[in-house]
């Protein structure tokens, strides 16, 4: 197996940082991104020129264009182009801010396409590449509490289906990640936001955040692994779960989902109407 060359955002905590380092030690070189490049800097102490640190906010369009095109500069090549960085905003959906909620998608969504955007042509040009992005189990079934966030995955999922159809026939490979639970500073005050609450929510709130509090976590030392296993794979999936969460429960929603739309299919049918011959010729 080569070398591969990485860009990964939001590499100082988290999967990023975890992966970040597996990257390095098994021989990989990592173009690392992170707010604050100090919290890198210990990686460049071990690893030396294996790592180039850069200091990034993906809401700035001109600062990641700047630190997609060094990266390409240092090492000549991008190999695995990995969305990473983002955070989740709690609340019910009337307790979300509007400003809130655009700067979770200027984050998580708008973040991913300016990194996508910016490291396209370079893809493009090689031929081959791949651009794995992580969304969530959260990014297939919406709870309660977590809209915010949802909605933002939910785009996520949207864009990458529609981008591995797009970018398939440059020999560029699109894959999402799907995590369930895991043990990383997610919930910590700078992965989460909690939205101003309303007393009717109260109740709700306190509910959902026991839930979760009951999750069994999965261990995010134990993911590199798989992480390796798609990007070297000739064929990697779309989609992938990370973990065991995923497959019961988007196996669950999904399958209500169908027997729902099944239960409905003759209202559906009838509001078909006939179509005209006019309309048939229709292109």
């Amino acid at each position: 197996m080569s070398e591969k060359i990485w860009f990964i955002t939001g590499a100082s905590r988290g999967f990023g940082r975890v992966w970040t380092e597996a990257a390095l030690a098994r021989g990989d070189r990592v173009a690392a991104t992170a707010r604050d490049a100090s919290s890198i800097a210990d990686l460049s102490e071990r690893y030396g020129d294996a790592i180039l640190p850069l200091q990034l906010d993906v809401t700035d369009g001109a600062a990641v264009r700047r630190a997609v095109d060094e990266a390409h500069r240092r090492f000549s090549r991008l190999d695995v182009v990995l969305n990473n960085a983002g955070y989740a905003l709690v609340g019910a959906i009337e307790e979300i801010g509007e400003d809130d909620l655009q700067a979770e998608f200027d984050t998580n969504v708008f973040g991913m396409l300016r990194v996508i955007q910016a490291a396209l042509p370079y893809l493009r040009e090689q031929e081959r590449g791949r651009i794995v992005s992580v969304s969530s189990v959260a990014g297939l079934v919406a709870n309660p509490i977590a809209g915010a966030y949802n909605m933002s995955k939910w785009a996520v999922e949207a864009m990458h289906e529609a981008l591995a159809s797009e970018v398939m026939s440059f020999g560029v490979r699109v894959t999402l990640v799907e995590p369930g639970a895991y043990a990383t500073d997610f919930a910590s005050a700078t992965s989460l936001k909690i939205s101003e609450g309303i007393n009717a929510y109260a109740e709700l709130r306190q509910h959902a955040f026991a839930a979760g509090a009951k999750m069994s976590f999965g261990d995010p030392q134990a993911t590199p692994e798989a992480l390796f296993a798609i990007v070297d794979s000739p064929e990697p999936p779309l989609r992938f779960f990370l973990g065991t969460e995923g497959m019961p429960v988007v196996g669950a929603a999904y399958a209500a989902r169908l027997a729902e739309w099944a239960a409905w299919k003759e209202l559906s049918d009838a509001a078909q109407g006939v179509p005209s011959a006019r309309q048939m010729a229709s292109p």
